[in-house]
């Protein structure tokens, strides 16, 4: 296979429709601003459907209904876009309902800026809207890594009939790099995840039952039960699809831990780092959730470590996850700042400097 230079939300919106999506509905926001309008030309050449909403809200809800009929359908959006299909998520997650979502982050909180940045970690991590729920989330550190996250995110959320959100920060979403595309999955692929629950339509004889899709339980028993095979379905998510990369942590006295485009900065100052004869690692999640709490805590635990950074686009929230999982065997600091500011390699190394003389 060839490699190609393309735009991150490009290269998004065709690693969807070559993984199975063939429904897109959304509403226009920067920086994903890209990943509607390549859709909306790209899908009717493969006989998909693209909608342009009258707003974030009907789009969500639009999800909910192809995914009902048993659609590969996604939908994206930035920040402030994404917080107002919230209610609209936690109703497809209630239902059961498998979809992806794109958030291409930029800076908040409210309206915010439209610069890069890491500040919708907690909305995406921990549910986002109402009601004990989850989303696997992906955290991607590379237009490619992006193209393989979501060519293989559809497969994901019918497995689980779950919502699957990939989370990447605006650099991603607008930096182009040459990438490797894959190839369309053939309907054989796609058809092997049944889907008898879907509302395909239903006649007298069919010989089948009725199709109900709901998110609504009067009943406590009934809720109760939803509440049990979601959580159920929420420990095989974690024990199935915990992600992450290690970078020199072998021997490393201090761990950097950050994903997405800043990892790539961490990257780079470690390996400044390295010529000094400086022992700097990496330890980068790529499922956000769930989160790899137990490689975080083994890489760390290592007795040659003596301390961690996380360092992310925002005024701290992976941090929580990282001290949460380190769980006290050894310090953690952070780097970052609120907004859109993004730390440099130098000062990353500074940080670094800092805390090797104290």
């Amino acid at each position: 296979m060839s490699r190609q230079l393309m735009k991150g939300c490009e290269a998004i919106s065709e690693a969807a429709i070559r993984g199975g999506c063939r429904y897109f509905f959304g509403y226009p926001i920067t920086p994903q601003n890209d990943i509607p309008e390549y859709m909306s030309a790209r899908l009717p050449e493969v006989g998909g459907v693209f909608v342009q909403a009258e707003s974030e809200v009907a789009a969500s809800n639009m999800v909910y209904g192809a995914a009902g009929a048993g659609a590969r359908v996604m939908t994206s959006s930035s920040s402030p876009g994404i917080s107002l299909k919230q209610e609209g998520i936690s109703t497809i997650a209630a239902a059961e309902l498998p979809c992806v979502i794109v958030n291409v982050m930029r800076g908040g909180p409210g309206v915010g800026g439209i610069q890069a940045s890491q500040g919708d970690y907690f909305q995406s991590t921990k549910g986002g809207g109402h009601g004990d729920y989850r989303l696997i989330c992906f955290g991607p550190d590379s237009v490619q890594e992006a193209i393989d996250i979501m060519y293989e995110a559809f497969d994901i959320a019918d497995r689980y009939r779950t919502p699957v959100l990939m989370l990447a920060d605006g650099l991603i979403g607008q930096m182009m790099e040459p990438v490797t595309m894959p190839e369309f999955k053939s309907a054989a692929e796609i058809s092997k995840y049944d889907k008898p629950w879907a509302a395909t339509g239903w006649y007298e004889g069919c010989g089948k039952p009725r199709a109900v899709i709901n998110s609504l339980y009067i009943e406590d028993d009934e809720l109760e039960a939803l509440h049990e095979r979601l959580q159920s379905r929420y420990r095989q998510i974690e024990k199935n699809e915990v992600r992450y990369e290690r970078y020199l942590c072998d021997d490393a006295e201090i761990i950097l831990v950050a994903y997405g485009t800043i990892s790539r900065v961490c990257r780079a100052a470690i390996d400044e780092l390295r010529e000094r004869g400086w022992k700097v690692g990496l330890l980068r999640p790529i499922s956000l959730w769930p989160f790899p709490s137990q490689a975080v805590y083994q890489a760390v635990a290592a007795p040659s470590v003596k301390k961690v950074l996380t360092v992310e686009i925002s005024a701290g929230q992976m941090v929580e996850d990282v001290r949460l999982a380190v769980n006290g065997v050894k310090p953690v600091e952070f780097l970052g700042w609120p907004g859109s500011r993004i730390a440099t390699v130098e000062e990353i190394s500074a940080k670094i400097a800092q805390m090797r003389e104290g």
